[in-house]
């Protein structure tokens, strides 16, 4: 029996080694390195797309479901991309198309509104009823006023109700119209009294026989804006009162400022003013009578003077008879003047009476006199006047000094003049010369902030630095990760479609000389290898045999079973 040694225990067949895996083997690899590259474009895509996110305004809020509809459909007529917001209640649209849609869906009459108008009576139906045909006249009539008090700036939308009785041929039934409007108004909006009235009058200008106090106006809080207690409204202060008077006082100091500026220098006055506004509106009638007296001359109006002259009648005398009662004779002797001897008795003549009738002219005087209200009943302006300032131009000092009394005296006349001083009126001016607060400083010119600083280029900033970060990211990208990525590729791919050059003799000759020291090199090489690889196995073998005996004494001695067994 021959014995064992160390090269018949390495024939034995070793282990079976796991086979690589996928990733493992070049097809595997090609695909981390596709899957890789898809990621790193896919990043730098998505990167590209956030870059060009457009941003997206309002187009129409709080629209209807019958406007929602039709606008949708004419957007995606014209190719317009839109989203909604607000959980549906708002559409939007590009910011650099709102403007271009808004006017295209308003020549389309787009949005129509919630309410309809007199459009409900051009599909009238034959055959409607009388009932239902003034029903539409009034839903009409009621969307018509709606939309006009939409177009206010500070309502979004308005309801209007309207109770129009039935006409009645009978006074005593007769009933006039009432309205009843709800105004919906925009956020952080108001709506003034003078708005009020207008939309008031504006109803009970539309609808016939309808009085300013049967309309009624409120808001969405339940507030009621129509006061038609006019007697109590006119207790109640005015806003447009306080208004008139600030604006009257902004203009006095507008004035007085714009005037003396240019003597003592920007920013170098101040001026305040009060205005007592009369807001009472006065009407005067007066009828007054002058006494005719004297020294005043007299105007005669009429004159009337009636005088009576003639014989007067004797009183009866002597023996009451028929001879008493006769008629006197003739005379026969000349009439002498009384008294003379011998003459006659006079003849008395009869009373005289005469009556004048003087009719004067009385003076009257009648008056009316309306004064306006908000007339000035008195002004009362204080300005301050900083003292003068002056520059060497030198040695660049300021030097302070006060003005004189008669610039003061030159300025008080001046404001006089721009405020409009009466001093019947009772009107007051105070001008007052002092260093503005308490310390002397010469006038700095504001400063002019950088481009960068600048508010206005901030919107250019922003878009400048989010392109340069997407730039920074796609390059990044690039040369970290696709292009190492795709050098193997690429290296290869070039190698196979490389056209090697057409050598010359020289460089034949040349090549084969290399070649052939290569190849004795390459011979000498593997020779080598061989001897060390044969000396290198028979010692990994000897080494494996002498482990395997230790590890398992059942193969080896089965081995050497099998090797007797065949020996015999």
């Amino acid at each position: 029996m021959a014995a064992a040694t160390a090269e018949d225990l390495v024939d034995i067949p070793p282990q079976d080694t796991p086979p690589p895996t996928f990733l493992q083997t070049p097809l595997g690899k090609n695909f981390l390195r596709g899957l890789g590259i898809a990621a790193v474009l896919a990043l730098m895509l998505g990167v590209w797309m956030w870059s060009q996110r457009v941003e997206y305004g309002v187009l129409f809020t709080n629209v209807s479901d019958k406007d929602g509809g039709a606008i949708m459909a004419s957007l995606d007529q014209m190719a317009v991309p839109y989203k909604f917001s607000d959980g549906g209640a708002s559409i939007m649209v590009p910011n650099e198309q709102v403007h271009g849609v808004r006017l295209k869906l308003a020549a389309q009459g787009l949005p129509k509104g919630g309410t309809v108008g007199f459009e409900l009576m051009e599909n009238q139906k034959l055959g409607v009823s009388q009932f239902h045909e003034q029903v539409n006249y009034q839903r009409s009539l009621e969307g018509e006023l709606a939309r006009s008090i939409e177009s206010i700036a500070a309502v979004s939308s308005a309801r209007v109700h309207l109770a129009l009785p039935k006409p009645s041929v009978f006074v005593r039934e007769q009933q006039k119209p009432t309205a009843s409007v709800l105004l919906n108004l925009q956020t952080g909006r108001v709506i003034d009294q003078a708005q009020v009235n207008a939309i008031v009058h504006l109803l009970a200008s539309s609808v016939s026989e309808l009085p300013v106090s049967n309309v009624t106006v409120v808001d969405q809080a339940g507030n009621l804006l129509s006061d038609p207690d006019k007697s109590n409204n006119a207790r109640k202060l005015d806003p447009n009162q306080l208004k008139y008077v600030e604006a009257i006082q902004k203009n006095i100091i507008k004035q007085v400022e714009s005037l003396i500026t240019p003597l003592v220098g920007q920013g170098n006055v101040r001026a305040e003013a009060t205005a007592d506004i009369d807001f009472a509106q006065v009407d005067t009638a007066a009828e007054v009578y002058k006494p005719n007296s004297p020294p005043e001359p007299q105007s005669i109006r009429s004159q009337q003077t009636s005088e009576a002259n003639g014989p007067g009648s004797v009183n009866p005398a002597g023996v009451p008879g028929a001879l008493s009662n006769q008629p006197p004779g003739l005379a026969t002797a000349p009439l002498t003047a009384a008294g003379a001897p011998g003459a006659a008795p006079a003849v008395v003549s009869g009373p005289t009476r005469k009556d004048t009738t003087t009719n004067f002219e009385v003076d009257k005087t009648i008056r009316y006199e309306q004064r306006p209200m908000g007339l000035v009943k008195r002004l009362t302006v204080g300005v301050l006047v900083n003292h003068r300032r002056s520059v060497d131009a030198r040695t660049g000092k300021v030097t302070v000094t006060p003005l004189t009394a008669a610039q003061v005296a030159q300025i008080n006349d001046l404001v006089k003049e721009a405020m409009g001083y009466n001093k019947d009126r009772g009107d007051t001016l105070n001008v007052t010369n002092a260093a503005f607060d308490g310390v002397d400083k010469p006038d700095v010119p504001a400063p002019t902030l950088d481009w960068w600083r600048d508010p206005a280029n901030l919107p250019l900033a922003k878009d400048i630095a989010k392109y340069l970060f997407v730039a920074a990211i796609i390059a990044f990208l690039y040369f970290r990760l696709l292009r190492p990525m795709l050098r193997p590729v690429m290296t290869k791919f070039d190698k196979a479609h490389e056209v090697p050059p057409e050598p010359t003799a020289a460089e034949e000759e040349k090549a084969d000389e290399a070649s052939l020291a290569e190849a004795a090199a390459a011979a000498e090489v593997a020779e080598a290898e061989a001897e060390t690889a044969q000396d290198h196995s028979y010692r990994a073998n000897l080494a494996l045999a002498k482990k395997l005996a230790q590890e398992d004494p059942r193969i080896v001695a089965n081995v050497i079973k099998a090797w007797v067994g065949t020996n015999e």
